[in-house]
């Protein structure tokens, strides 16, 4: 911009401080907060009561939350002069109300920020009174009284309703108060898409008497244009939209009608589906699942299973037919030994006979000597 014309640096114009009537005299500036001593941009010295020019008989100060700039709380230190008529001795000050109403902690320009904070960029209330370095309550109390007096109070937003809905809305969590409000809302732009739904207004309760009040405070010709009105199940507001509003429509909001139809889904009977057919496993086997013996989890399905642990020798012998071998006993015992005189099996005299044999016997029995019993046999006793 080569040809861009400057001004001189103004504080007054910068802090926005003209739209109030105040022209800054004076900063102090820190890290946390930065503070404007103004005074009124006008004096005035004649007397209210014999418009007579008195003087100023000194000052007294009030503090405003302003708007933040640079990321930190500006706090307005106003010096309003105090006057006293030398004629009839009448006392007053300069009026502040184009910079802030009366008792009012926010200037007018610090209540339009937070109103704007809220409805447009979204802010918490949290945030709002931290940009401004005032108290939750302060800034709730003030965001509340600006929107009162630039929405609701404004009776031209009233004039192109054709279409409304109305429902309850929980927003207090708290045991004390009332916790539903009534909810109201323009549809007509939303069905003539030409733009959003607008909130036309908030009213405390959710019963019919409520809803119906609030209808009764607008006038006869505002009613008689209403041609539907959008609502939940509640027979409440039916019941009031019939009374005050005979020549308009009842309908169901479209959100309901899901929830309605979704309800009515979930409570119709569910069959069972038919089994399907067992399927087969590879080469004729049956599938893993029905296997006694799960297979591993890094085995592969398409694998045939592991084989089944070992079986005791009873029923593997029993069932691989090897040699009668039903005189064994159970699981977990040892054959009995034999005793001389008892008669032994074809095997057992046998493997007596090997174990005679074996060389060297003798010689390690020790001690061992031959004994003849009375049939002439010859024994080892040891």
């Amino acid at each position: 911009m080569p040809n861009a014309t400057f001004d001189s640096p103004d504080l007054t114009t910068f802090a926005r401080l003209d739209e109030l009537g105040l022209v800054a005299v004076g900063q102090r500036l820190s890290a946390e907060r930065a503070v404007l001593e103004c005074r009124l941009a006008e004096e005035d010295p004649w007397c209210r009561a014999c418009g007579a020019r008195s003087t100023s008989r000194g000052t007294i100060t009030r503090r405003l939350a302003h708007q933040p700039f640079g990321h930190r709380p500006t706090t307005l230190l106003v010096r309003i002069r105090r006057y006293r008529c030398d004629h009839c001795g009448n006392r007053w000050r300069e009026d502040t109300t184009a910079a802030a109403p009366e008792r009012a902690k926010l200037s007018r320009g610090g209540m339009r920020w937070a109103l704007e904070a809220l409805v447009i960029d979204h802010l918490t209330i949290a945030r709002i009174a931290a940009g401004l370095g005032v108290a939750w309550h302060t800034a709730n109390d003030a965001v509340l009284a600006e929107g009162q007096q630039l929405l609701i109070d404004d009776p031209a937003r009233f004039d192109a309703v054709r279409v409304i809905g109305v429902d309850e809305h929980l927003w207090r969590h708290t045991r004390r108060g009332d916790k539903y409000v009534t909810v109201i809302i323009d549809l007509t732009p939303a069905r003539d898409k030409t733009g959003p739904a607008r909130l036309l207004d908030m009213i405390p309760g959710r019963s019919k008497a409520a809803f119906k009040a609030w209808l009764k405070a607008h006038p006869k010709a505002w009613k008689d244009r209403i041609e539907v009105v959008a609502m939940d199940g509640f027979t409440g507001y039916k019941t009031a939209a019939g009374e005050a509003l005979p020549g308009a429509v009842a309908v169901m909001d479209p959100f309901h009608v899901v929830r309605l139809a979704g309800d009515a889904l979930e409570r119709l009977p569910t069959t069972r589906p038919a089994a399907a057919p067992q399927a087969q496993g590879p080469q004729g086997r049956p599938p893993l699942q029905d296997s006694p013996h799960p297979p591993h989890r890094h085995q592969a399905a398409d694998r045939p299973p592991m084989p089944a642990p070992q079986q005791p020798v009873r029923a593997r012998e029993a069932r691989c037919g090897r040699g009668d071998l039903g005189d064994l006993p159970g699981d977990g015992r040892r054959l009995p030994r034999t005793r001389p005189g008892e008669s032994q099996s074809e095997d057992g005299e046998a493997h007596h006979r090997a174990e005679q044999a074996r060389p060297g016997r003798l010689a390690r029995a020790g001690q061992a000597r031959p004994n003849t019993d009375e049939t002439g046999s010859s024994q080892m006793r040891v």
